[in-house]
């Protein structure tokens, strides 16, 4: 029996690298020769299991290829238009699970621009002419005069709103894509934008108290979804640059497509939640409401988001032995 697992696993690791493609797309995702290679994969899938029934006693492989061809029998035989049902899914499950397998990611993503804001924040503390350097020219002056550049969002709220998040996707998209550039590029962007940010808080606090409090009131209430996704999304791009870097078992072609998959996945999702983040920051954030308003809208969104990342669409056990 040893030997039969030997001569099919790889056939089998390879439909369930065919599978997790289809996880994120149709049949249209893969390549005619991937199609037909797919089909012969389930038949000598559906065979295997009929030997290890017969002749085996293994409970465990008997299972692994139960669950293998049940999983490439619902591809094959799954309408092509599930229409509202595809949004549930991707919402229910494909987008939360495919963070959490991935969430070493935004964590790396995440360390860096901590470690640079707190670095920005310390050095413009010591000499205030480090903000030059992150392209802080003339907020001093701002800062000085009290003047509260985000309030003007008041005046157009709607106009406001839309601009903040076309600019939000914007930026999202950016240290995705510089992520791909084998995780260098959204190193430098994370690296930068977190100091920039430390950076502003340090003069605002270092020249005018009670102005730094009014940017911090403005920030928390969209900052906890915002700054959340950047993460996301630069840790996205790095996913892709590290499957160029080291493919594993794949080649770089097969990693990069399964990579990147996983990747248009939690892009697709971040996309969602900057919505959401446009929305509090156009309305919300520049209001005259208090402080005490802003801050419990930031820890409760934070709280929901992560809520909704780490405990929705929690694989059974059945299905994590499926996807080991």
């Amino acid at each position: 029996m040893s030997r039969f697992i030997n001569e099919r696993k790889n056939n089998w690791q390879r439909l369930e690298d065919l599978l997790s493609i289809l996880d994120v797309s149709s049949f249209r995702g893969l390549s005619r020769a991937e199609v037909r290679e797919f089909g012969e994969l389930y038949r000598r899938a559906a065979t295997d299991l009929a030997i290890a029934r017969a002749e085996t006693r293994d409970p465990k492989l008997v299972n692994y290829l139960n669950s293998l061809v049940i999983r490439a029998h619902g591809k094959i035989y799954r309408a092509e238009a599930q229409g509202v049902g595809l949004i549930w899914q991707f919402f229910t499950k494909d987008f939360p699970r495919t963070f959490r397998k991935n969430v070493r990611y935004m964590q790396i993503a995440f360390g860096i621009f901590i470690f640079f804001a707190i670095f920005g924040f310390i050095t413009t503390w010591i000499n205030s002419d480090f903000s030059h350097f992150v392209a802080l020219s003339g907020i001093e002056y701002e800062i000085k005069a009290n003047n509260q550049w985000w309030l003007s969002l008041n005046d157009a709220n709607q106009l406001g709103s839309s601009q903040i998040l076309t600019n939000n996707i914007l930026v999202t998209f950016r240290v995705f894509s510089m992520g791909a550039f084998l995780g260098i590029g959204a190193f430098y962007d994370l690296a930068f934008e977190g100091a920039r940010l430390g950076s502003v808080f340090a003069l605002c606090y270092k020249i005018n108290p009670p102005f730094g409090n009014a940017l911090a009131s403005f920030v928390v209430g969209h900052g906890v979804i915002e700054l959340s996704t950047i993460f996301f999304c630069a840790g996205a791009g790095m996913m892709i640059g590290y499957a160029l870097v080291n493919p594993g078992d794949l080649t770089r072609a097969q990693a990069l497509k399964k990579k990147g998959m996983d990747a248009a996945k939690i892009v697709i999702g971040c996309a969602c939640l900057l919505v959401i983040a446009g929305i509090i920051e156009g309305f919300l954030s520049p209001s005259n409401l208090p402080a005490w308003v802003k801050i419990g809208t930031g820890v409760s969104t934070g709280i929901a988001m992560y809520s909704y990342l780490f405990l929705v669409g929690s694989e059974s056990e059945e299905e994590k032995k499926i996807t080991a």
